[in-house]
């Protein structure tokens, strides 16, 4: 089987771009070609082994020809673009529109899939249901926040909901917001959850010395908290900083690894509660983050929003306990055996559940945390399902 992958955003800074790879692996894995429609600013971009890449290029201070003269869109924020759908002229939707039907009919003529697979309901999947090929749509979530947010893009994704083949939610709650949205989803919607790459996420030993000084920290801390993903307001960071006055301790540090719009506001904010022992420390390919994981005595997901959590089961994986928050597909992943779930922007009780580890009042086992994670989140396990899903509509 041939499959088309397209994407509104890079493979590498947003949970949709992860999910893009860990299932283009699987496929590859299973014998199937895949190719992948994507977003790009510069031509240094990371390649995978027999998974053809074709990038639209955007301006991020790289000059490229042919490039759109913009930084790719996003709904809310990218570590790589602050530019957002809902500032975007006519003009530039138009350039944007383009050049992605461009791509998709170069490569509907020349890799000639058996099927495209869009992430998100939104533009590019409306610009995929064109072409005599069935389209199955994977909703993350924002794509549904952006469809409440402005009626502008209503055209696009009562179109693409429309005319595609199936929609593929990732949780429960993301079940219910795809169906509350667009009631016309109803026979195509299936649900699957999110898979991790177990052959990048995993339990090991690592030195504790070693890894910290790798991420440019000096001191040996004793405990480790962590949190992964982008600086925007959607992740509430800011609520772990807030947390961290009540559970920081000269012996406890806070490691915060990511980037976005609000990078130096947090970092402005650490300063004024006066934490000592919190370290930003940018963006991290997948080897160091699992480092950091398997380091660290818990891991935060403290988001207002989050359609899935694929962050939460990566730690997981590395045998971390989770802290996170009561907000969509969350609470299906963190158990009582695996972690605590608190309650949206409350840093008092985060600040409670973290003291809980850290003081060794509450423990939990890596081990069945990390089997947790493989036995109910592997890629190579769902990749099946997902294939199934192709075949019911080829």
């Amino acid at each position: 089987m041939r499959i088309l992958l397209v994407n509104h955003f890079p493979l590498e800074g947003s949970g949709s771009g992860v999910y893009t790879v860990n299932i283009a692996k699987s496929l590859v894995n299973k014998g199937h070609e895949v190719c992948i429609i994507m977003p790009e600013t510069t031509k240094s971009y990371k390649r995978y082994d027999n998974i053809k890449l074709h990038p639209v290029y955007f301006y991020d201070g790289e000059y490229i020809e042919g490039q759109l003269p913009f930084n790719f869109p996003c709904f809310t924020t990218h570590p790589r673009s602050t530019n957002n759908f809902f500032d975007m002229t006519d003009k530039e939707i138009e350039l944007y529109k383009r050049a992605f039907d461009i791509a998709i009919k170069e490569e509907v003529k020349e890799f000639k899939p058996d099927i495209i697979h869009v992430q998100h309901i939104w533009i590019l999947s409306s610009l995929a249901v064109k072409h005599n090929i069935p389209v199955v749509i994977t909703a993350h979530g924002t794509d549904i926040i952006g469809h409440q947010r402005s009626t502008r893009f209503h055209e696009y994704t009562n179109n693409a909901v429309l005319k595609c083949k199936k929609i593929i939610s990732i949780s429960d709650d993301n079940n219910y917001l795809v169906l509350n949205n667009f009631p016309a989803s109803k026979d195509k919607l299936v649900q699957l959850k999110n898979g991790y790459d177990e052959k990048v996420f995993y339990k090991s030993d690592y030195k504790k010395s070693e890894v910290l000084k790798e991420l440019g920290i000096e001191k040996n801390y004793d405990k480790i908290i962590c949190y992964a993903g982008k600086m925007t307001n959607i992740k509430g960071v800011d609520v772990i900083l807030k947390a961290a006055e009540y559970y920081e301790k000269n012996d406890v540090a806070t490691i915060l690894a990511g980037n976005g719009e609000l990078f130096d506001d947090l970092r402005l904010l650490s300063d004024d509660l006066g934490l000592k022992n919190t370290f930003f420390v940018g963006n991290l390919n997948h080897e160091t983050l699992r480092k950091l994981y398997n380091i660290s005595n818990v891991s935060l997901v403290p988001s207002r929003f989050e359609a899935f959590g694929l962050v939460a089961v990566e730690a997981l994986a590395c045998g971390t306990p989770v802290i996170a928050s009561s907000v969509g597909g969350l609470p299906g992943i963190i158990n009582k055996e695996v972690g605590f779930i608190t309650k949206v922007d409350d840093y008092v009780m985060l600040s409670k559940y973290v003291n809980k580890i850290i003081n060794k009042e509450t423990s939990f086992d890596s081990d069945l945390i990390a089997k947790y994670a493989y036995d109910n989140y592997a890629q190579s396990s769902l990749i099946d399902k997902l294939i199934d899903i192709y075949n019911s509509v080829i």
